[in-house]
């Protein structure tokens, strides 16, 4: 199984480690995974994956559509963001649009989880492609409308309601490191044997932070600073999918690629270090290549063929 976080235009690290991998061996990467999940930005990649897309056209997708989708406006967007969401949803959904065309979910090549959140019934909303016979509804959509409700970022994006006038909004305020998730259908709904499980799982760079004293007793201003209240929540919730993963499957069998970054040095919107991405997947990769080959590469997953078309 193949997880990737969200992280927006960070998710440019996992498409650009995933590339240069699939570069190396000279292979289709996807052929080495059962089912992906993906949660926002990684939900983008896992669909684009599904849908034939080579991760080093994923790279191009994020490199020449950044820009459009994360405007900078001079630091306007940043006074913008206090009373509304930051960016407007056209040139996301634009971008989506292009990229996926008239494919549909059900046209995946491979097992697809994708989670998002319905706003309006305050309830957790996933997308699946059909690989088991009761997923019945979800394979109709046009993989662009699942791509923009996973990624609809609350205060970043407003949320989707193109499909079925839903509020949906980004996956990543319940399941921004899906791991679980995917393991959750691989048992629950596959019923795969928990013992036949392995995770490569893709962060967005884990951020070394220093918590400052003032959050020891501070107000929401304190936890508003810095964005440190939704931080710790971020990091709080990866940290803890990770452990329950390790423990349900055996640390061995849960591999987690996500690289140490400085506070500040990467954010959701910074495409002005969208080639630092690139060379610090570039790095990773090279020094995982050999635990990559010796857990997933000899693997190689059974065609897919969705129930419903």
């Amino acid at each position: 199984m193949l997880s990737l976080d969200g992280g927006g235009i960070k998710g440019l690290f996992a498409a650009a480690a995933l590339a240069a991998i699939e570069e190396d061996l000279r292979c289709d990467i996807t052929q080495h995974f059962d089912l992906i999940t993906g949660t926002s930005t990684g939900g983008v990649i896992a669909l684009g994956l599904g849908l034939g897309l080579r991760p080093s056209q994923i790279v191009d997708f994020y490199l020449s559509e950044g820009e459009g989708i994360f405007p900078g406006w001079l630091g306007l967007k940043s006074l913008q963001h206090w009373v509304m969401r930051k960016f407007s949803q056209k040139p996301l959904m634009s971008a989506l649009q292009k990229c996926f065309k008239d494919k549909r979910l059900a046209d995946s090549k491979k097992r697809l989880v994708i989670p998002a959140y319905n706003l309006g019934e305050d309830d957790v909303y996933i997308f699946r492609t059909p690989h088991a016979e009761r997923l019945k509804r979800d394979y109709k959509l046009p993989a662009w409308k699942v791509a923009l409700a996973t990624s609809a970022a609350p205060t970043f994006f407003p949320c989707c309601r193109h499909i079925d006038s839903l509020r949906l909004i980004d996956g990543g305020v319940w399941a921004n490191n899906p791991t679980m998730v995917g393991i959750v259908e691989a048992h629950g709904t596959l019923g795969i044997p928990l013992s036949s499980i392995h995770v490569l799982s893709i962060g967005a760079s884990e951020v070394v932070n220093h918590r400052r004293n003032k959050l020891n007793s501070g107000g929401i201003l304190a936890w508003a600073m810095g964005n440190s209240a939704v931080d710790l929540i971020m990091r709080g919730q990866s940290i803890g999918v990770q452990n329950q993963a390790s423990f349900l499957l055996g640390k061995d069998r849960v591999v987690r690629l996500n690289p140490q970054v400085a506070a500040g040095e990467f954010s959701l919107d910074g495409v002005h270090k969208a080639a630092d991405l690139v060379g610090k997947a570039a790095h990773f990769s090279r020094t995982f290549m050999p635990t990559y080959l010796e857990t997933f590469g000899t693997h190689r997953a059974a065609d897919y063929i969705p129930l419903y078309t």
